[in-house]
Parts: structure tokens; sequence; C-alpha cells
């Protein structure tokens, strides 16, 4: 069974990071189930393995953390849901870019829960949707804007970080980074896609299609 943890308030991020990395070992060695953590973090950018420093535009708005995980900067903050993802993907296939799509293939079925068409993009990580009310720009090649990030470790084939949905951030908080490293598309959220939609519904939705992408 997976246990799904919810924290209320914002949680340190170095705080989630050693949670994550103690939980993992743990579901590893045997001795704990999976877990989906669902959290929100105080405004902070982070920099995966891939993050080019010119990505940080304004690297003294928020702090900054190197952590460990797949991709280039992101930003977390009030408003986002962040979904940690600790689960067994020995068990699971052992297919780490099957993993991967079955994450995309999870955000896709949740934002389907609101009437929403989440896309994917060969060649950029994380789930998109189309923006047809934004002009295009000679800075905006393209119609769409990022609604979704996904960034993953894995530590003897158990995984941890995830994903972020921005459910009601503050969009201008994504200024200060070049958001996994794409300049030609903007950043959304539910709310400012028109939808009334709270942290607890996307919770719920959440919950409702996990089993759908990632059955026992």
């Amino acid at each position: 069974m997976v246990e799904w943890i919810t924290s209320p308030g914002l949680v340190p991020y170095p705080l989630a990071c050693a949670e994550m990395e103690a939980r993992a070992e743990t579901i590893a060695n045997g001795v704990a189930s999976e877990a989906i953590w669902l959290l929100e973090h105080p405004p902070l950018y982070t920099a995966g393995t891939s993050a080019k420093p010119a990505d940080l535009t304004d690297p003294d708005r928020f702090e900054v953390f190197q952590t460990k995980r797949g991709g280039q900067y992101t930003y977390h903050g009030p408003g986002q849901r962040v979904v940690y993802v600790m689960l067994d993907v020995g068990r699971r296939g052992r297919d780490v870019r099957a993993f991967v799509k079955q994450l995309e293939a999870w955000v896709i079925a949740t934002l389907d829960q609101f009437n929403i068409k989440g896309e994917i993009r060969e060649g950029r990580v994380g789930v998109w949707v189309q923006r047809d009310d934004k002009p295009l720009t000679p800075e905006r090649a393209c119609a769409e804007d990022k609604i979704a990030a996904i960034g993953i470790r894995l530590r003897k084939w158990v995984s941890f970080h995830g994903i972020s949905i921005n459910v009601e951030p503050d969009l201008s908080h994504f200024d200060g980074i070049v958001p996994c490293g794409i300049t030609e598309h903007g950043v959304t959220s539910l709310v400012d896609l028109g939808l009334p939609v709270t942290m607890a519904d996307l919770d719920v939705a959440l919950k409702r299609t996990f089993g759908e992408i990632f059955p026992d």
C-alpha cells in the first residue's frame, strides 16, 4: 500500500530533502511502505543536475538550493502543489523512462479531472497546456504554457523528488529563472486558466487518478 502524507503550512526545502532521502532508504530496505508526500514550500529556486548558471537570472531574489534531482532550474512556492513520489521503481519495472512517462500521464489524468488538456512535448520535460487566448510575440514563439514540472532521482531503485503542479502561485516568481531552461514559453496555473481550483481539490484528483496510472 502507498501511504499518502499531506503537510500543512510551508515545509522548508532542506527538511523535505532529508525526510525524502530517509524514507527512500527505508523503502529500499523493506522497512517502510511507498509514499506520496503532498506539500508546499516557501518561495525558493532549485537547481537540478543539468542547471546552467546563466538561467538563474535573479540570484538574489530567493534562496537557491542545489539538488541532485534531474532537470534544470525550477521554482517552488506557496500555491504550488509539490508531489514527492517515493516509489519502488525496482518493483514497478526498473524502467526509468517509462516511470517518468507514468508521472506525466498521472499529471495529465489529474488535469483532465478539471477539463484541462495537458500535453507533453518532445524535448521538453513537464506538462503543457495550449494558450490560444494569449498572443504570440517575438519572445513567445508558441501559444502554450507549462503547468507542471517533473524531476526525479533514484537511489537503490526507489524514487524521490517528483512533481510540482501550479495551482495558484505568484507567477511573477518564475521571472528570476529560465524555468527548465526554456525561454520561448510561459508558465501558467489552474487559477490563471480561469478555474477556481483549491489545493484540496487537486489533492482529491491526484488520489483519484493515481491507481489508474500506478496499479499495484
